[in-house]
């Protein structure tokens, strides 16, 4: 079944609010992916933070693209959708962040070529129609040598269980729409690595991502919030995401563009 993306569009704060189910993308995702795409530009890729342009491709209401400003980065979003665009220059403005917003589609980004030192694309990949139009996109707006930095899921029974069966579709622990996601988009490591060579990008490494708690205790605190018995913000901030060797449900990682 095709994930359902007017869920982005509905009125309302879909993002920054804990009783929403985006509001876990920030509790729950954003400490592990912060932290790793920092150690990137600062020890592995050797760009450093202060000054260089950055790129969230797919940027929601903001919820990365704050944290990566609060870096010291200069940060441009872009998103499909107008109301997550709104949502998010309103936020900047009240967190008294300078962050540029623009509506528009990621395979096909309204930006000159070779315009930006760094892209960051999450949660995003696995949503698109084609993921490989996207990372053209991407590559053709990185300067040579320029970073990738992204995170998606991979396409593996465990994930299947996981996202679609406990997030999305058993009423006892579910916690996001039931098409939020399909899992037929879901893309496995070797494949993403084909599509970055595909296009003139290098993958670096990838690393893992599961939730600090074990196993039991996560089903039961995702059965808490489907009683209502906690919010959504603090599911994810109990579920909190750390780097993992396990790639097997979701995975982030980093690739650098080619010199010409």
């Amino acid at each position: 079944m095709a994930a359902d993306k007017e869920v982005y569009n509905r009125s309302g704060d879909v993002w920054w609010d804990e009783r929403e189910h985006l509001s876990m993308l920030r509790t729950m995702m954003n400490p592990a992916r912060v932290g790793f795409f920092r150690d990137v530009l600062i020890g592995q890729a050797r760009l450093g933070l202060s000054g260089q342009r950055v790129l969230d491709v797919g940027c929601g209401g903001g919820l990365l693209s704050e944290e990566l400003a609060r870096l010291g980065l200069s940060v441009t979003g872009v998103d499909p959708s107008l109301g997550s665009v709104t949502t998010a220059r309103n936020h900047a403005r009240q967190s008294e962040l300078e962050i540029e917003y623009l509506a528009g589609i990621g395979e096909k980004l309204p930006f000159p070529g070779s315009s930006y030192d760094v892209a960051v694309c999450t949660d995003v990949l696995e949503l698109v129609d084609s993921a490989s139009a996207l990372i053209a996109e991407i590559s053709r707006v990185l300067k040579d040598g320029g970073v990738f930095l992204y995170d998606t899921i991979n396409r593996t029974l465990r994930s299947k269980v996981a996202v679609i069966g406990l997030f999305q579709k058993w009423k006892w622990t579910r916690c996001a729409p039931p098409n939020l996601h399909d899992w037929n988009k879901f893309i496995n490591p070797r494949e993403l690595r084909g599509m970055l060579a595909q296009h003139g990008l290098q993958q670096r490494r990838v690393v893992g991502m599961q939730p600090r708690i074990g196993k039991i205790q996560t089903i039961l605190e995702m059965h808490k919030r489907s009683r209502g018995k906690i919010s959504h913000g603090e599911l994810g901030r109990r579920m909190q995401m750390r780097a993992s060797r396990d790639i097997s449900i979701s995975y982030m990682g980093w690739a650098v563009k080619s010199l010409s």
